[in-house]
């Protein structure tokens, strides 16, 4: 099984880029919660072993390598809060959070590589956009563990104010244990409310359920 190396990272310098930032979201799926997006530039000689696609990793792992990037990488992370996911649309406010979490590094990154098919609207810096970019590209897989780590942790927070639907475990995923909560409990202010499951359960008295 192929793991992300530094080979996009490497061929950006080579063409004279000096500050390289891998760009990744996570949160898209979820009914609850932000979106979540992390920009983070590598130090070639302080790469951290073991990274990989956050979604191949551990959560113990994940959780180590969070501390070790803080450490040694220039890391910013940003968010796209429910209104906005709702006011435009989830593609959007990825893009939206992905813009915010590049401006936010403390170096100006001179090329970004994106996670994905789409660069976002409004990105002002030279950027390429790498398909399934948190297996292929270390600086991507950086971001996706950044991002995944810190949203997680914030549905695990949330949890303690809204304990029914199981955010610490699903992370607003819509689990049955979810769905569930959505119709004994109803709809917090932390749910999506453009997303299907959720706006069927506000204007359920209007729908004829099957």
């Amino acid at each position: 099984m192929t793991k992300p190396d530094f080979s996009f990272e490497s061929a950006a310098y080579q063409r004279g880029f000096m500050n390289v930032a891998g760009v990744d979201e996570v949160g898209r799926g979820p009914l609850a919660g932000p979106v979540v997006a992390a920009a983070v530039i590598l130090d070639p000689a302080k790469i951290p072993e073991g990274m990989n696609d956050s979604k191949k990793l551990t959560q113990k792992r994940r959780d180590a390598l969070y501390d070790e990037l803080l450490a040694v990488a220039d890391v910013s992370i940003a968010e796209a809060t429910v209104a906005e996911i709702d006011a435009h649309n989830i593609l959007r406010a990825s893009h939206i959070a992905m813009v915010r979490a590049i401006a936010g590094l403390s170096q100006t990154p001179d090329h970004a590589l994106i996670d994905g098919n789409m660069i976002p609207r409004n990105l002002a810096i030279s950027s390429e956009t790498i398909i399934k970019g948190d297996a292929r590209s270390l600086s991507i897989a950086a971001a996706s563990i950044m991002a995944k780590v810190w949203r997680d942790r914030h549905m695990v927070a949330l949890a303690q104010q809204h304990p029914h639907y199981g955010w610490e475990k699903n992370a607003g995923y819509p689990t049955a244990q979810h769905k569930l909560g959505l119709e004994r409990f109803g709809v917090t202010e932390h749910h999506r409310r453009s997303f299907k499951p959720v706006h069927n359960i506000l204007y359920q008295d209007k729908n004829v359920t099957p």
